[in-house]
């Protein structure tokens, strides 16, 4: 009785170290990073256990043409404040892509916008 226990738990240990491991990698390692140009539409803390900050850019590629959303979570709350202080407004967002991530806890989508840079007139400020 007291064998099996200890297999089970230390089964246990070995499945609980090898998750650790693995999500570690996966938010270590970057699939993709890149830049996308918008209107910052909204950013919002989303979560009933694991609060993350979700937010959305609207891409354009010309005028009059239906925009494309770009869904994106936000792990820095500084970040997070910068992006609702200029929600509305045209912004150029550093992202780095991961995929696999195993739970909503680490954000709701798979881009994670980095840092943010205000557009204006052709130029970035």
């Amino acid at each position: 009785m007291r064998k099996t226990m200890l297999i089970i738990v230390g089964l246990l240990l070995v499945i609980g170290m090898l998750f650790s491991a693995y999500v570690w990698a996966i938010l270590s390692w970057s699939y993709s990073t890149g830049e996308r140009a918008g209107l910052m539409q909204k950013i919002s803390r989303k979560g009933w256990l694991c609060k993350t900050w979700e937010g959305e850019l609207l891409l354009t590629s010309m005028p009059g043409a239906i925009p494309e959303k770009f869904e994106f979570s936000v792990r820095d709350d500084e970040l997070a404040n910068q992006l609702m202080d200029h929600a509305g407004q045209r912004l150029v967002l550093t992202y780095s892509q991961h995929k696999g991530i195993p739970t909503s806890c680490f954000g709701d989508q798979e881009y994670f916008v980095e840092k943010m840079v205000i557009f204006k007139e052709n130029k970035i400020e």
